[in-house]
Formats: structure tokens, sequence, C-alpha cells
């Protein structure tokens, strides 16, 4: 019995009491900033499109003679926000299996590499009519949760495994409230781009001229 808590504790000639031992260190905060910053981008990427997809259909989408600015068709709004929730668990089971197999550190890093390139492709998303848009960007939105679904479990393994025993459950618990404030930074940069906007690209509201209340400037937005 005594011999079989020891191979537990000792596997591969690494020590594990030594670790749950460990008092906190440099390298313990290090790693609580890099996986709550995984687990901070992708709420911010998985929740900032709801606001989004307002300026979508106000740009793409408008209605003529309509007392409200024009809205994405309900079709179209289920795909885009649902699209990168199908690529999130797509995510999970693709990246969870390599990880186990490649390492959990190789395999975060190549989905950070997903995210940004995703999360730069979907806002450059591009196409010669409202569906073209919304195809792409539904394309990239689709990667762009892959990357999620691979990040969020690993941020997570990452920490634990980073982790003293005691504080394990203090640390994971400060890398999942970082995605209370992703949701945050996304409505507050969403505020933060519209006043800016509007300060460069004046227009009355739409209430009062609906035809220039939307500018052409906002398709860059």
């Amino acid at each position: 019995m005594a011999n079989s808590e020891q191979n537990q504790s000792q596997i591969g000639g690494f020590n594990f009491n030594m670790m749950d031992a460990a008092k906190v260190q440099w390298y313990h905060l290090k790693a609580v900033v890099v996986t709550g910053m995984g687990f901070f981008t992708d709420a911010y990427d998985l929740f900032c499109i709801s606001l989004v997809t307002k300026l979508l259909g106000r740009i793409y989408y408008p209605v003529t003679a309509s007392p409200k600015p024009g809205i994405l068709p309900p079709n179209v709004a289920a795909a885009v926000n649902g699209v990168a929730l199908c690529g999130t668990l797509a995510g999970q089971l693709f990246f969870g299996c390599l990880g186990d197999k490649l390492g959990r550190k190789r395999v975060y890093g190549l989905t950070l590499i997903l995210m940004v390139f995703s999360s730069i492709a979907s806002g450059l998303s591009f196409g010669n009519s409202p569906q073209a848009v919304m195809t792409t960007l539904c394309f990239f939105r689709f990667w762009l949760g892959f990357g999620i679904g691979g990040d969020y479990p690993l941020s997570a393994t990452i920490m634990a495994e980073y982790s003293s025993k005691r504080s394990r459950g203090a640390f994971i618990a400060a890398v999942f409230a970082m995605q209370g404030f992703g949701i945050l930074a996304g409505g507050g940069v969403a505020i933060l781009v519209s006043h800016v906007f509007q300060s460069f690209f004046p227009a009355p509201a739409y209430s009062v001229n609906p035809i220039t209340s939307t500018v052409p400037q906002a398709d860059y937005v």
C-alpha cells in the first residue's frame, strides 16, 4: 500500500508531493495571467457578436420607410451567433485529444494562434452582397469557435497542473472569473468604438433622417 502511494506521487522521476507543498511563486502568477487571458478572450469573442449583429443588420439589411433600423433576418442572426458555438464543441473534442498526445502547452499555443487569426479575419469579412459578407463572417467565426473550444479546457487543465493542492481552487476560480471581465470588455469596447466613431463621423438619429443616419464609413467598423 505504501509503495503504491509512493509510485502515484512520483511518476517519471517527478515528485508531485513537492509541487503540492510548494508556496505561491512567480510562475504561478504568470500561469494565472496567461490562462486567465485565454478565458478573457474566449468570452470576449463569443459574446461581443451580439452587439455587432445590431450594426450588421443596420448596414446590410436596411428596410425602406421602416420606423426602426434594419435587423438581421432570424436565420442569419442564428447562424452568425450559433456557428461559433458549433465550432467550440468541435474544438473541445479535437484539441482535447490532441493535447493529450502532443502536450497541452504546445497545443495551447496553436489554439491561441488560431483564435488571433480567426478574430482578425472575422473583422475583415468581405463580399459583394450581404449574403456573401455573412457567409465569410460565419466561416471565420466557426474557426474562431474551433480555437476557443481548444483553449477553454486546456487553460483550466494547465492551471490545475501548475498550481499546488493548497492554491489550486483559488487559482482556477481566478482563471474562470476572467470570463466575466471578457463579457464586460466586449460591451465596453463597443460603447467606446461607437463614441469615437460618432465624434469623427457625426450623423443624425435614425428617427430624424433614416437615409443619412448610417454613414458609408460604418462598414469599416
